[in-house]
């Protein structure tokens, strides 16, 4: 490992260990469930959590190094028991920089039910363009989950997918938007379950929801200034 890429791995260690803290802030892990990764930029490298680590234990030196075929490259622990899902996502989507998996409990409802969640919000325009849409059972350990969510999200607006009775999975540009969407996917689940409980929730046309999405996606928040 070069020292420019030993520099970026470092710094990765540290991004990808406080942003599982962010899982648990938000209540969308329990015990030691769930796990972020982020793509090392211009190499074939991802970090990840190690596998079955308390979350209170996790440290940047106990983050795991691996290729994108799910190789340790670097790191003491086993990774993830979903990095293959991260590392096939990583091939297919050169785009992605982040990936996020929670089974946070009002978007895992919608999974168990196999029904993606219609968007009835606006703030669910604004982060996902339309519904969360749901991808197909899969088991855990191979190529099956990372091509169910690719299948999925290749070409949708969505960067949450409820993977059918398992949990959601999301991608951003950084991690840091990959578990800005998994939060987010709760709490539009949340929302809607409770909108659905208290009878039909409306609907938004669909010329809006995509002024919604573009307006924040494009226009929403600071922007660089020159100089």
């Amino acid at each position: 490992m070069n020292p420019e890429t030993a520099r970026q791995v470092s710094a990765l260690r540290r991004t990808v260990a406080h942003l599982h803290g962010e899982l648990t802030r938000y209540a969308l892990v329990a015990w030691t469930a769930g796990n972020v990764s982020a793509r090392v930029p211009g190499q074939d490298l991802l970090v990840i959590k190690p596998s079955g680590v308390d979350y209170d234990d996790l440290t940047a030196e106990s983050m795991v190094v691996c290729d994108l075929n799910g190789t340790v490259v670097d790191g003491g622990g086993s990774p993830s028991s979903d990095t293959a899902a991260h590392a096939y996502v990583y091939r297919a989507m050169p785009e992605v920089g982040g990936v996020v998996h929670t089974h946070s409990r009002y978007a895992t409802a919608w999974a168990a039910r196999g029904e993606a969640i219609p968007c009835w919000l606006t703030a669910q325009a604004d982060e996902f363009g339309g519904e969360i849409p749901v991808g197909p059972f899969a088991l855990i350990g191979g190529d099956d989950i990372g091509k169910g969510i690719v299948g999925t999200l290749s070409g949708h607006r969505s960067p949450a997918v409820l993977m059918r009775n398992h949990g959601v999975f999301t991608i951003g540009r950084d991690a840091r938007a990959a578990v800005k969407a998994a939060v987010m996917c709760e709490d539009v689940a949340r929302t809607a379950h409770l909108a659905r409980a208290l009878g039909q929730p409306l609907t938004i046309a669909q010329a809006d929801v995509d002024a919604l999405h573009q307006r924040y996606q494009n226009v929403y928040g600071q922007r660089p200034t020159s100089g």
